[in-house]
C-alpha cells in the first residue's frame, strides 16, 4: 500500500462518492458529461485530491478519489459540486429550465481501502497482549 504525507500526517484516504442531478434527472448527456468530467479534474488538481477513477452515468456521477484527511471530503466534494454547477449551467443554458439546481443537496460517501474492519479490530484488541 502506498501512504502519502503532508508535513504532518502520514495517510491513505480513499472514498467511493456518488451525487445525483437535482431529481436525479438524466441531464448529463450531450457534452455536459465530457465538459463534467475536465472540470471535475481540473478542480481536484487546484485541491491536490487525486482522481483513482471517475464515470459519469446520465444521473449520476461516480468518483473513487484520494483526500488528504486535512482538507476533508466534505469540502472536496462541495467544492467540485460547486465550481461544476456554475460553470455547467453557464456554459449549457438549458440546465436551468430542467431542473432548479444541477446537483441535489446529498450525495453518498464510502472509505476505501485498507484491511477489512474485523482485521483493524482484531489487531487494536490485541495491542495489550503482543
Amino acid at each position: 500500500m502506498k501512504y502519502k504525507s503532508n508535513f504532518n500526517v502520514v495517510y491513505s484516504c480513499r472514498y467511493h462518492v456518488v451525487w445525483c442531478p437535482k431529481y436525479r434527472r438524466p441531464v448529463l448527456v450531450e457534452g455536459v458529461d465530457v465538459r463534467l468530467k475536465s472540470l471535475i479534474v481540473e478542480t481536484c488538481s487546484k485541491m491536490n485530491v487525486d482522481i483513482l477513477e471517475m464515470e459519469i452515468m446520465p444521473d449520476h456521477v461516480h468518483l473513487l478519489i484520494e483526500v488528504d484527511p486535512q482538507f476533508g471530503i466534505h469540502r472536496a466534494v462541495k467544492q467540485i459540486k460547486g465550481v461544476s454547477s456554475r460553470v455547467l449551467r453557464q456554459e449549457f443554458s438549458w440546465l436551468k429550465s430542467r431542473i432548479p439546481t444541477l446537483w441535489s443537496n446529498s450525495y453518498f460517501v464510502s472509505t476505501v481501502g485498507g484491511a477489512p474492519l474485523a482485521v483493524i479490530k482484531k489487531y487494536i484488541e490485541n495491542q495489550k497482549t503482543v
